[in-house]
């Protein structure tokens, strides 16, 4: 027997190896699910988890995955609706509440105004809008405050934070709305207090849709309808008094003084170790139902055809016009002045990050000055003053690298929302994110080249030390750029501080000061042609050294450079590169910046 064991044992280990790779068996999750809603009411999708709640959602407003198959169709006053035409008439509250922290609460909604709200409508409006919205969602008490980021910066509350991703929604006056579990992570007050906001939108005409996890008693009674979901298919959808009436024919009275939510959940539910009967109730239930006299109304209401085109009150053009039809409301100049506005608040909004950059850049200019101060045209000032040099372009390129590193991952889960909700192109983001931040790295260099140059002794003709700064601002600029790069490829702000320093160090290698130019291997040349550090050491060296004509000797018995001329040759630097320097490090910033695009639109159509 045990030798039978164990065969059965390979037998299954093997099946399995073979099964592996073998396509999974689909699961149908939806099925069949038919229901209305009606303008002015606030319908709330129940049912225990995995009923299929959230992917009803998401299929009616087709954000559903690629690997879901979904088959019927979404219609508004009975004429079917394709995605364009329902983002057009609908807004979509998701359940995380997603914001960039250091803006205020009336900026984020000016800048959602400028970028949502349709190309023809003026600004004037668009202001009085966002005042309206702030006073209908009660949001005047904290209109100036800072959003904040939770765990980071302090700022509004939990439920004002919610009531904020309604009025970024509503801004648009959509007459239909969609929100996945908006109470959750809320205390009973706060949850109270965001159904009743989402009850006075219903009341002013809109149609609202949304999951709910568990209301209280007080929160389920202010809903007009429920749709009640078990294993993927409608166990009840009408008012909540008709669906009390409903179970209790079925047998399945609702106790008196006990929460009618919490009672259709745990009903509806799959209990473990009673799967079977379970099922067996539910299917019995949702059978009821579609053939009772509400869900056969419903029925024949699903499948009536024509009716009346619908158009939001602050859309313009018609949205069931194909051709009229774009996925961004504002044009790309003005998505640029809104996106760069953002950006350049957001910059500024932090200025103890800008003051701890300057204070780092004094920090160690003023160190490197102080170590190398003063240092003579002779053997050992030579090795100093390149050592000097090559240590600006690392400081340089480190502090540059780890000021950008993290801009893009950080910020990628707004980003691409408010991108797929076609608030802006991915060129008009990342334009904005790296000129927001262009004055402080062309501050940067000319402040760090400004204090340490004349301090350490080198070239001191003015012209010498105007192109020393430029070539150090290329030089940090191309850092940047590089930072960029390296945060538009990385998932998360922890994996691009990982992998930043490893592939700066090859770079840094071929920049010539710890490995001659002469000397890299030929199969690692293609690399050293990208290091900004070998184009940044040249022409600092070049622009030091070449009207250099006479280097002292400071030990006797020595091989020591005569003049510049040799201090160069030593490197193999030639003065004949020293303009090629500057257009490589022109082209590296350039091609960086192009690369990192690149990759963060690959996301974004990945992504899709």
């Amino acid at each position: 027997t045990r030798l039978e064991n164990r065969q059965n044992r390979v037998v299954n280990l093997v099946q399995n190896i073979i099964h592996r790779d073998r396509p999974q068996q689909r699961k149908h999750i939806l099925k069949n699910v038919t229901g209305v809603a009606y303008p002015g009411e606030l319908m709330a999708l129940m049912g225990s988890s995995g009923a299929g709640k959230t992917t009803l959602l998401n299929s009616l407003t087709f954000r559903a995955p690629i690997t879901l198959a979904v088959s019927g169709h979404r219609a508004i006053n009975g004429v079917p609706v394709s995605a364009n035409e329902l983002a057009s008439l609908s807004a979509y509250v998701q359940q995380d509440d997603l914001f960039i922290g250091t803006l205020t609460v009336r900026e984020h909604l000016i800048f959602q105004a400028l970028v949502r709200m349709d190309r023809h409508i003026p600004y004037v409006q668009r202001m009085i809008r966002v005042e309206e919205v702030i006073n209908d969602l009660m949001l005047t008490r904290c209109q100036d405050t800072i959003i904040g980021v939770p765990g980071k910066i302090k700022g509004i509350s939990g439920g004002e934070m919610k009531r904020l991703s309604f009025a970024s929604e509503v801004l648009t006056n959509p007459p239909l709305m969609f929100c996945d579990e908006p109470t959750s992570g809320l205390d009973s007050f706060m949850a109270q207090n965001v159904v009743t906001v989402l009850k006075s939108l219903a009341e002013k005409g809109k149609t609202i849709v949304c999951t709910i996890h568990q209301p209280s008693s007080e929160v389920f009674s202010m809903f007009d309808k429920i749709l009640l979901m078990a294993e993927g298919r409608v166990a009840f959808l009408g008012t909540p008094t008709e669906a009390i009436d409903f179970f209790k024919t079925m047998g399945a009275a609702c106790p008196s003084h006990y929460n009618p939510a919490d009672f259709f959940i745990q009903l509806l539910a799959v209990v473990p170790n009673a799967e079977e009967s379970c099922r067996n109730m539910i299917e019995m239930v949702c059978d009821s139902f579609a053939t009772s006299e509400i869900g056969s109304k419903i029925s024949m209401l699903a499948e009536a055809k024509g009716g009346t085109k619908v158009k939001s009150a602050w859309n313009w053009s018609d949205p069931f016009n194909n051709s009229s039809v774009s996925m961004y409301k504002a044009s790309w100049c003005a998505q640029f002045r809104a996106v760069f506005w953002r950006s350049w608040l957001s910059v500024n909004k932090e200025p103890v990050l800008i003051k701890v950059r300057i204070l780092q850049t004094l920090m160690v200019s003023l160190m490197v000055g102080i170590i190398y101060f003063g240092q003579d045209y002779d053997q050992d000032g030579v090795m100093n003053i390149n050592g000097a040099l090559f240590i600006c372009i690392s400081n340089m390129t480190f502090q540059n690298v780890f000021a950008v590193i993290t801009v893009f991952c950080s910020e990628m889960p707004v980003f691409m929302r408010e991108h797929y909700n076609g608030m802006y192109r991915t060129d008009v983001y990342f334009l904005c994110k790296t000129l927001a931040e262009v004055p402080i790295f062309l501050v940067i260099p000319v402040l760090f080249t400004s204090i340490m140059y004349y301090m350490v002794g080198l070239n001191p003709d003015p012209h010498r030390f105007f192109q020393a700064i430029v070539i150090i601002t290329l030089v940090s600029n191309v850092a940047t750029s590089f930072g960029y790069f390296i945060s538009s490829v990385s998932s998360s702000i922890s994996v691009a501080l990982s992998i930043g320093p490893p592939v700066i160090i090859p770079f840094l290698l071929f920049g010539g000061f710890f490995l001659n130019v002469g000397s890299v291997p030929p199969y690692f040349k293609w690399l050293s042609h990208l290091s900004w550090f070998k184009y940044g050491n040249e022409a600092l060296l070049i622009n030091q050294w070449d009207n250099i004509d006479e280097i002292a000797c400071t030990r006797s018995n020595t091989t020591c450079p005569n003049d510049g001329q040799v201090v160069l040759e030593q490197y193999n630097f030639s003065e004949s590169n020293y303009i090629w320097d500057y257009i490589w490090l022109v082209a590296l910033i350039i091609g960086f910046r192009v690369v990192a695009f690149l990759a963060l639109l690959y996301r974004t159509s990945r992504k899709r």
